[in-house]
């Protein structure tokens, strides 16, 4: 069965959450459609998401189509968060593209566009709220041509004539192909989406659940499946997180082989180390709840218990560890109350550091102080409230400074 994994990623409130619940529920994955103002959204699961309306943890969901099985990782869309979204993106097979009829091309949807060339992931754009805006489907097109790529084509039309002359301008070998032969086979348009010569657009409304089928239509014919070796093993972890019981949990993507429970699993960590692990437990999550998994096959995201040393960006078996574009921009000292040990503190936070390598999170013993490197004003804010909740620790940020 083809196994394919495809990230959701959009600029904060162009509906990438919605989106992908009403993919979800067009699907048949989930039987009732959640709204993020309403705080029922099946991915937006953590209180902190629910109350402030916005996703900070990517999560990931699984959904059924004629073709095969398509694992949704729904990522961050604040800019204070676009580091654990560029972690996701390096375990997706295809990235849809969100944007935003009423804002059209942001400079955050630039950046993600940026992640996307550079990482080549083939990419889907679904253009949303066409419903309240006030712009034409050929308006919207024009700018995504001129703000993205010229090979941003309008998938959404139907196959006729003009569909297939606008796919053929927009790669070599399909204006062979249709100069030949005045059409264009599906399978020619997969390679090309999967070269990313061609970027297949869609216009609707998630909210009011219009050109959601049509959309998933789409993927379904366009999506290549991914080729994975069977006698070499291979992973990529992209999130480190902790569950309900507290207990440490790698987010991977399977690459080449498999793996079961009870395995052994040797590598090396960032700093050089080699260790070796026996794997306690894996499991499939779909937003938040989870099911045993026997053994893990290529494509497959899943969850592994019992590894104290990985990190996200590590490679295991033939991957290469992975290395991220986007960093902090700001840097800051945590305050406490008077008579709190930082050194303690610092001891306490340590699985923070782990689940977000990119917060630098550092003690300096000459100083007594904890520094800490963040995006922004909203992740600061966030981050005070996870300390609090999560750790008991109460403190305040200084003013920060540029890095």
């Amino acid at each position: 069965m083809r196994q394919t994994v495809i990230g959701i990623v959009a600029h904060v409130d162009a509906g990438k959450t919605t989106l992908t619940e009403a993919m979800l529920y067009t699907s048949g994955a989930i039987d009732k459609l959640g709204r993020v103002d309403k705080r029922d959204a099946f991915l937006d699961t953590h209180s902190l998401e629910r109350e402030r309306g916005i996703t900070i943890f990517s999560k990931m969901a699984s959904m059924e189509l004629a073709g095969g099985r398509v694992t949704l990782i729904d990522t961050p869309g604040h800019v204070d968060f676009s580091c654990e979204c560029e972690r996701a993106l390096s375990v997706e097979d295809y990235a849809i593209l969100v944007i935003s009829a009423t804002d059209g091309v942001t400079a955050h949807t630039r950046t993600l566009w940026h992640l996307l060339s550079a990482r080549r992931i083939p990419t889907f754009i679904f253009v949303n709220k066409c419903d309240i805006a006030d712009r034409r489907r050929q308006d919207l097109l024009a700018e995504l041509r001129v703000a993205l790529s010229p090979s941003c084509q309008d998938f959404s039309r139907g196959e006729d004539e003009e569909f297939f002359e606008g796919v053929a301008g927009s790669d070599v070998k399909l204006m062979e192909e249709y100069f030949d032969g005045g059409t264009i086979s599906t399978d020619s348009i997969r390679q090309a989406i999967r070269r990313r010569t061609l970027f297949p657009c869609y216009f609707g409304s998630a909210l009011k659940l219009k050109g959601v089928d049509v959309f998933l239509d789409g993927i379904n014919k366009y999506v290549e499946e991914i080729e994975y070796p069977s006698d070499m093993f291979g992973a990529r972890i992209y999130k480190i997180d902790r569950d309900a019981q507290g207990r440490r949990v790698a987010f991977t993507k399977i690459t080449g082989g498999s793996l079961a429970p009870k395995s052994l699993i040797s590598y090396k960590t960032k700093s050089g180390e080699t260790r070796e692990e026996k794997i306690e437990e894996i499991r499939l999550f779909d937003g938040d709840k989870s099911s045993p998994l026997k053994l893990a096959t290529p494509g497959v995201v899943c969850a592994i218990y019992g590894t104290e040393g990985t990190e996200a960006g590590m490679g295991l078996g033939f991957e290469h560890n992975d290395s991220s574009m986007l960093a902090p921009v700001l840097n800051y000292s945590l305050k406490f109350k008077e008579g709190v040990d930082p050194y303690e503190v610092f001891m306490r936070l340590s699985p923070l550091a782990e689940e977000d390598p990119s917060l630098g999170l550092t003690y300096n013993e000459s100083l007594k102080e904890i520094r800490l490197s963040l995006m922004g004003d909203i992740q600061r804010e966030i981050l005070t409230d996870i300390l609090k909740e999560r750790f008991g620790v109460e403190c305040e940020f200084d003013e920060g400074r540029i890095l």
